[in-house]
C-alpha cells in the first residue's frame, strides 16, 4: 500500500475522489460550511494523517492538479468572449470598482495588522491575500514574507469568500449579477469565481476578469504600499 501512495496517481485519485465527494455531499445537505474546497481539504488532510503519509508523496499527484490551476484561469477568455459586448458597456464602472478594491483590500490588512502590532513579516505573509495563490506567493516571495503562510490564508480567503460572499452580498441590498460577480473575484479569486459562475454565466464572467485584473494590480502596488508602511519596520 506504501508503494501506491508514492505514486503519482494516488494524488490525482484523491483529490478527485475528495472533491466530487465533498459536492455530493453539499448538494445533500447545502449548508454553507459544507463547502467542497474545505471539505475536501480537509477530508485530504486527515487522510494524510491517518495514514501516516507524507506531503511530498501526496504532491506528487497533486502538483499535476495544480498545474491545470493556470490553463482554467486562460479558459474563463472564451466565457469574457462570449460576454465581450456587454464587459465593454460596463468597462469603466468595472475597472473603478476593482481598483479601488484591490487597493483597499490591501490597506485594510495592512492597516489593520499594524494596529494589532503584528510583526512585519506576518504582514508581509498576508497583504496579497485576496489574489489567487500563484501570484499572492510570488508577491510574497518578492516582500519578504513566508509563502506557506500566504498560500494557506489566500485558500482560506477563498473558502469564506465562496462560502459567505453571495449571503453578505445579498443581505447588503446588492442583487446585480455583474457586482456579485465583480465582488467575488476581486475579494475571493478563483474560488470565488467558481462561486459566481454557480450565480449565473454572467457573474462569473465578470468574476474571472475581476480576479485577472485585481491579480495585476495587488502585483504592482502591494510591493510600495509595503513599503511605504513597513519602511521602518522589516
Amino acid at each position: 500500500m506504501q508503494e501506491f501512495f508514492q505514486l503519482p496517481v494516488f494524488g490525482v485519485f484523491i483529490s478527485i475522489i475528495a472533491f466530487a465527494g465533498a459536492r455530493e455531499l453539499r448538494k445533500k445537505f447545502n449548508y454553507v460550511l459544507l463547502n467542497p474546497v474545505l471539505v475536501a481539504i480537509v477530508f485530504i488532510i486527515s487522510f494524510l494523517l491517518i495514514f501516516n503519509i507524507e506531503f511530498e508523496d501526496y504532491n506528487r499527484g497533486g502538483k499535476f492538479i495544480s498545474f491545470f490551476l493556470g490553463p482554467s484561469v486562460v479558459a474563463l477568455g472564451v466565457f469574457f468572449y462570449e460576454k465581450y459586448e456587454e464587459v465593454k458597456q460596463n468597462l469603466k464602472v468595472f475597472l473603478l470598482s476593482v481598483v479601488v478594491g484591490g487597493i483597499t483590500g490591501i490597506l485594510t490588512v495592512i492597516i489593520f495588522l499594524l494596529l494589532l502590532k503584528v510583526p512585519g513579516f506576518i504582514i508581509e505573509s498576508l497583504a496579497a491575500k485576496s489574489v489567487t495563490t500563484p501570484i499572492a506567493i510570488e508577491i510574497t516571495k518578492l516582500t519578504g514574507g513566508i509563502p506557506e503562510i500566504t498560500a494557506g490564508i489566500v485558500i482560506a480567503v477563498g473558502i469564506f469568500g465562496n462560502a459567505f460572499g453571495p449571503f453578505i452580498l445579498k443581505k447588503l441590498g446588492i442583487k446585480s449579477k455583474i457586482a456579485i460577480g465583480t465582488a467575488l473575484g476581486t475579494a475571493a479569486h478563483g474560488i470565488g469565481t467558481a462561486r459566481a459562475f454557480e450565480e449565473s454565466k454572467l457573474a462569473g464572467v465578470y468574476s474571472g476578469l475581476a480576479m485577472c485584473v485585481n491579480g495585476i494590480i495587488t502585483a504592482l502596488i502591494t510591493p510600495y504600499l509595503l513599503q511605504l508602511f513597513l519602511g521602518g519596520i522589516s
